[in-house]
């Protein structure tokens, strides 16, 4: 199974900077009826009255001595004297030329609340772009973004963005440009669209920020406005696209002061009740259960918050992507629940990334709390729970006044039971512990963090599981040359302990495959813990001019394991990765954008032995029509490399040149439809083994209201080394090491559709029928592995019918949520699940398999769930 992956886009700050923008195009206003304001004035004029002017990078709040009220309208008396902010310079798609699009923007405050009111001129209101979504959804619309670094330490922030529609979105910000979607503050916000343009005014509790005990604030601020039909980005003060992060880039506002204490308690407590599809010996059952649990966010100070969470429930959450993993290595699966994704942030210390530092991974993977079973293979059965049940989990976080990042998680899980009452998950205790302290102005820090996890073992489990796992590691950041150039690094290292039974399945599982008969790494049945270490350098130049590169070391040992609460593919490792890139910001008459990036990539064992070379190049060019095109490449292991785990637990198998290439095209995204279409191809082993897929989808808006997607995914597959097990002892003579020809067929749909009743109230369906189906042939085992020519790697194995597989699931969520006061939801949820596996070989047939899909018995869920948000 192929993934699409568009390595190295661009490597523009996560400000959402490359966010689809526009619905109607329309030709550009003639210069006369531009709306600028003089900037020899050093006043600007609001409804009759009259008010200083900030400057291109510093502005000033105003206290208010009666709040305004919160309809959308500019007459409030509170703003007649507030400081203006108008000097809006446009970044995109021509950076630092003048706008337009006046825009204008005013900020005062009380011992609550800070207040910001933006006015958006438009000289042709009628073509305003306003759509509904459900809240932190990004829409074709326009927008207005507001940004707060309370901290003021120039590496994290509060976003706050609203369309005209009055549709919310809010984000919380780390490491200068990495964006938390899953941050909801209470806050609100009004919106009006009227003759010169339209109106957004927010009120934002001072409880939803985080700063530091003084008399005197000053915070970063910037202010961004999307132009959805002509694809302009403007901002205050100007952004740079050509410097690496944007909260570093945020000017001053100051003026605040003599600020009340806070009191930041908020309350959410929650009830549930769901009724599930069960299987029993015979039939199927649905038992109905209610539950109760409470989320509670608490200010320890003005800039720590505890998190806490009492019996939770993620009914609500998306279910994961279907995939069938036939890799030797682990399927990663993102995060996706609430509560472990705010404010994860902080809890970030990065072991192993992908192109560019994206698709990382490191010491914490929060999916591990509240995992499925992991004996229930061994001891479960069809009524044995799917996840383990989370207790409590609780999260302490913030930044103290001289620039220290604190976090801190524990979480308890408890015991789940299988068959007959046999242990498939015991209790547990997670715990993670995370410092950084900022230096040097915000560009470098030095970090560390801890995590442990402790197992409650019983007789069933000791032999399978560990009962303690322990990492650590320091890691460093300095940015230097004006901030364009960034060295990073880090040293971690890991201990785990158990019984001789668990501590040698350590030792023999894919990650670290000390069996193989072909290294100098020494098996131990005798031991009871393991040891290891990490290292990782980076350095990388993300701004200035055209020109961007990355080059990366990273090294596990062999006994380096972390994936008790981190994620950790494989350990004996060593990797040199190199990324360099084009990058073309402003627009020509051939294109609007354009990215060209050149990589190579390397790996050995921490012996020394290749075990993957590869040279790639991708290129990205949006053109003055807005359209994308892509095309990318991947040449490899062009000189002698070896597989080390393909065997899984076998010698290493010499790999031969292979290929992978694709490309790919995305039409408008401001119009009402939007195709696109990407397809590839990929092969190697001589020509034995080769791939084509194609991946087509479509979003499309029948109304403001209502938006969809569909899409699919096709591929055909001949993989003429697929592992199809190892029968004997490993690492003894004798063992037989097979492989077989695999012809495997794939399809998948992918299917939203989205009703926005109002920014409140809103409907969301997602489904994804998946299936795949394979047949094994010429069926061998290893002869000499490590041959030069493809063909004297195997011999005949005579073991029979190699077999196949048949798999197909359906995995469809419809959830109706309703925010019917601010902070408090009421979700009702249906999920459903249908899956068939075979080990039976079959041949793909899109009608027939559809149809046996269909014809499952479905699992259902159903559930409704109510919050309710209190300050008290």
């Amino acid at each position: 199974m192929k993934s699409l992956v568009l390595l190295g886009l661009v490597s523009l700050p996560a400000l959402s900077f490359a966010q689809t923008p526009a619905q109607v195009p329309s030709q550009p206003e003639s210069t006369a009826s531009r709306e600028v304001a003089s900037n020899s004035q050093n006043k600007a004029v609001i409804d009759g009255a009259v008010s200083s002017r900030a400057t291109a990078n510093s502005a000033m709040a105003t206290r208010a001595t009666t709040a305004p009220v919160l309809d959308g309208k500019t007459d409030d008396p509170a703003w007649q004297n507030a400081q203006v902010i108008d000097q809006f310079l446009q970044y995109e798609p021509k950076n630092g030329i003048e706008t337009r699009f006046k825009t204008e923007v005013r900020v005062t405050y009380d011992d609550k609340y800070i207040y910001i009111l933006g006015r958006m001129y438009d000289p042709a209101p009628d073509s305003i772009v306003s759509l509904l979504s459900r809240r932190d959804v990004r829409t074709a619309s326009e927008q207005l973004k507001v940004m707060i670094d309370s901290y003021y330490d120039r590496r994290t922030g509060f976003e706050f963005c609203v369309n005209p529609a009055g549709v919310k979105r809010d984000y919380y910000v780390y490491d200068d440009n990495n964006e938390d979607q899953t941050w909801d503050g209470v806050w609100d916000v009004a919106t009006r669209i009227d003759s010169v343009g339209w109106v957004a005014e927010f009120r934002i509790p001072f409880s939803q920020l985080r700063f530091g005990k003084s008399q005197d604030h000053t915070f970063g601020f910037m202010v961004v406005r999307d132009v959805a039909r002509t694809s302009e980005r403007i901002s205050w003060p100007l952004y740079h696209n050509d410097k690496q992060g944007y909260i570093s880039q945020m000017g001053d506002l100051s003026g605040i002061r003599d600020l009340a204490p806070v009191r930041r308690l908020e309350v959410t407590p929650y009830v549930v009740t769901k009724n599930e599809t069960r299987p029993t010996a015979s039939s199927f059952d649905h038992p109905q259960s209610v539950s109760a649990g409470a989320d509670v966010k608490y200010g320890l100070s003005s800039n720590l918050t505890l998190d806490a969470t009492i019996n939770p429930d993620f009914g609500q959450v998306e279910a994961d992507p279907a995939v069938l993993n036939l890799s030797a290595f682990e399927q990663f699966f993102e995060e996706r629940r609430p509560f472990f994704l705010e404010g994860a942030g902080i809890f970030s210390f990065r072991t192993a990334c992908g192109d560019i530092d994206t698709q990382c991974t490191g010491l914490f993977y929060s999916r591990r709390v509240g995992r499925s079973p992991q004996l229930a293979g061994l001891y479960g059965d069809a009524s044995s729970p799917t996840n383990t049940t989370i207790l409590s989990a609780a999260k302490v976080g913030g930044r103290l006044s001289r620039g220290l990042s604190v976090g801190l998680l524990d979480a308890l899980t408890q015991r789940e039971q299988g068959a007959l009452g046999a242990t498939i998950e015991p209790r547990t205790n997670y715990s993670v512990a995370r410092l950084q302290q900022s230096l040097f102005g915000g560009s470098g820090d030095i970090g560390t963090m801890i995590t442990a996890v402790n197992r409650d073992l019983d007789s069933q489990s000791s032999p399978y599981l560990r009962s303690g796992a322990y990492t650590g590691g320091i890691d460093v950041r300095k940015r230097f040359f004006d901030k364009r150039y960034e060295l990073t690094g880090y040293v971690a290292g890991s201990l785990v302990r158990g019984s001789q039974a668990a501590i040698t399945a350590t030792q023999l599982d894919g990650v670290h495959r000390y069996q193989r008969p072909d290294d100098n790494i020494a098996f131990d049945p005798n031991r009871t813990s393991l040891s290891g270490n990490a290292e990782r350098l980076t350095v990388s130049k993300f701004g200035g001019g055209i020109t961007r590169f990355q080059s990366v070391y990273q090294r596990f040992s062999p006994g380096f394991e972390s994936n008790d609460v981190g994620f950790q593919s494989r350990a004996d490792e060593q990797m040199f990765r190199n990324w360099f890139a084009l990058q073309f910001n402003n627009p020509t008459k051939v294109f609007r954008m354009a990215f060209f990036n050149f990589n190579t990539f390397q790996t050995w064992t921490t012996e020394g032995l290749p075990t993957n070379m590869s040279l790639n190049t991708n290129w990205h060019v949006q053109f003055p029509n807005q359209w994308w095109g892509h095309i990318g490449g991947n040449f490899g292991n062009f000189k002698a490399t070896y597989a080390d785990r393909e065997a899984r637990g076998g010698p290493a198998v010499r790999r031969s040149t292979d290929y992978d290439l694709w490309s790919g095209i995305e039409l408008d995204s401001r119009k009402s439809w939007t195709p696109n279409m990407f397809f590839g191809q990929y092969g190697g082993d001589a020509g034995h083994s080769v791939g084509r897929w194609i991946n087509p989808a479509i979003d499309f808006r029948m109304t403001s209201r209502f938006s969809a997607s569909l899409g699919f995914n096709y591929e055909k597959a001949t993989n003429d080394n697929q592992w199809n097990g190892n029968f004997g002892v490993s690492g003894v003579d004798t063992t037989h090491y097979t492989f077989a020809r695999l012809n495997q067929t794939t399809l998948s749909l992918s299917s939203r559709m989205n009703f926005t009743a109002s920014p409140t109230l809103s409907l969301q369906f997602y489904a994804q029928p998946f299936m795949t189906t394979g047949k094994y042939s010429s069926w061998r085992e290893l002869a000499n592995p490590r041959a030069e020519n493809y063909e004297d790697r195997y011999k005949p194995y005579l073991g029979g019918d190699p077999g196949g597989f048949d798999f197909k699931q359906l995995r469809s969520n419809t959830v109706v949520r309703w925010e019917y006061r601010p902070g408090s939801t009421l979700f009702f949820v249906w999920q459903q699940g249908r899956e068939f596996s075979s080990d039976q070989a079959s041949d793909f047939s899109f009608k027939h398999d559809l149809t046996n899909l269909f014809s499952l018995h479905p699992n259902n869920t159903l559930l409704i769930k109510a919050s309710y948000w209190f300050n008290p």
